[in-house]
C-alpha cells in the first residue's frame, strides 16, 4: 500500500525565512532599510499571546525592526485607532498587524481597515482584497495562509494548475475566499464548498488540490479523497483524546489525517504543516512593504 507524502511546512518556513533573512541584511547593506513589523495586541486571550511571542521571535531572527503594543482588554477604539494612525506615519514601520480576536466592544472591520493598504501585511484591507480578487498582485499583499498555501501546492504540482479541479472548504475572507483566487491565477478550476454545500463528500472526491479550512475535527474522511489528491489542511483544532489511558489535549486538523495517508498524493499535518508557513509569509510580506516603499518593486 502507497502512503502519501507528508508535505513538511516547518522545514519549507525554514527554507523560506533563511531567504528572507538574506535579503533583509542585503536591504541594510545596501539601501540602510531595515524592515519593520509592528504587533498590536489587544487583551489577554492566551493563544493570541503564544502567536505574537512566535512572530516577534521570527521577525526578530530575521534581522526585523520588530515593535509590540501591548493593551488592556479594556481598551477604547479610539485609543486603538490613534495608535495605528501614528503607525501609519512611522517611516520606520513597513507592517502593521493587529492580533486577532478583537475584545467584543472593539469593531474588527473598522480597525482593519484602518490600517494602511500599504502596511497591510495580513492582506486583511479591501484594497489589498480587491486586487487579489482582480488578479493585480502586483502591490498587493495576499493573506498570509493562503499565500503560504500556494507554495506549498507549487512544490508538489508546478505553477500552473491547468486542468486540476480544487476544491476550497470554507468560505472565509481570511483563507477559503483568498485561496480560491490564488487557485483561479493559475489556472485551477475552483470549487468553493460551505456549509450549505450538497454532498460535500461527493464534490470533495472530483478534486486534485483539496485546502480544508472549515474547524471541524478529522472531517475529511479517505472516501472523501480522489486517489493522489493534493492535501492542504488549513484546520487547527484543539481536542481531548484518550491517550494511554489519559484524557490529553491533542492539536489535530480538518483532515483525518491517518486515514487519508492510504489515498492521497501529499498531505499537510498538523501541527508542522500549514502554521509555520502563515508567520514565515507575514515576514515575507513585511520584507515585501519595505522594498515596495523604497521603490525596489512594484
Amino acid at each position: 500500500m502507497t502512503t502519501a507524502k507528508r508535505i513538511d511546512g516547518k522545514a519549507k518556513a525554514e527554507q523560506l525565512a533563511e531567504s528572507i533573512t538574506e535579503q533583509t541584511a542585503a536591504l541594510l547593506a545596501e539601501h540602510g532599510i531595515k524592515p519593520g513589523l509592528a504587533v498590536v495586541i489587544i487583551g489577554e486571550d492566551p493563544a493570541s499571546q503564544v502567536y505574537v511571542r512566535n512572530k516577534k521571535r521570527r521577525a526578530e531572527a530575521c534581522g526585523f525592526h520588530s515593535v509590540q503594543h501591548t493593551l488592556a482588554a479594556d481598551t477604547a477604539q479610539d485609543d486603538v485607532l490613534a495608535l495605528i494612525d501614528d503607525l501609519n506615519n512611522d517611516d520606520a514601520i513597513h507592517g502593521i498587524l493587529v492580533q486577532l480576536p478583537l475584545p467584543d466592544h472593539l469593531d474588527e472591520q473598522t480597525i482593519t481597515q484602518a490600517i494602511s493598504p500599504s502596511k497591510d501585511v495580513d492582506g486583511f484591507h479591501f484594497v489589498n482584497i480587491g486586487k487579489l480578487t482582480a488578479g493585480h498582485t502586483a502591490d498587493a499583499f495576499v493573506p498570509c495562509t493562503p499565500a503560504g498555501c500556494i507554495l506549498m501546492i507549487e512544490d508538489e504540482l508546478g505553477s500552473d494548475f491547468s486542468g486540476l479541479n480544487a476544491v476550497v472548504i470554507g468560505r472565509s475572507n481570511i483563507v477559503g475566499k483568498p485561496m480560491s483566487a490564488l487557485l483561479l491565477q493559475r489556472n485551477a478550476t475552483v470549487t468553493m464548498t460551505h456549509s450549505r454545500t450538497k454532498d460535500l463528500p461527493g464534490v470533495v472526491r472530483n478534486a486534485d488540490i483539496v485546502i480544508a479550512a472549515v474547524g471541524r475535527p478529522d472531517m475529511v474522511k479517505a472516501d472523501w479523497v480522489k486517489p493522489g489528491a493534493v492535501i492542504i489542511d488549513v484546520g487547527i483544532n484543539r481536542v481531548e483524546k484518550e491517550i494511554d489511558g489519559e484524557m490529553k489535549s491533542k492539536l489535530t486538523g480538518d483532515v483525518d489525517y491517518d486515514d487519508v495517508l492510504s489515498v492521497a498524493g501529499a498531505v499537510t499535518p498538523v501541527p508542522g504543516g500549514v502554521g509555520p508557513m502563515t508567520i514565515t509569509m507575514l515576514m515575507f510580506n513585511t520584507l515585501r512593504s519595505a522594498r515596495l516603499s523604497a521603490g525596489l518593486e512594484g
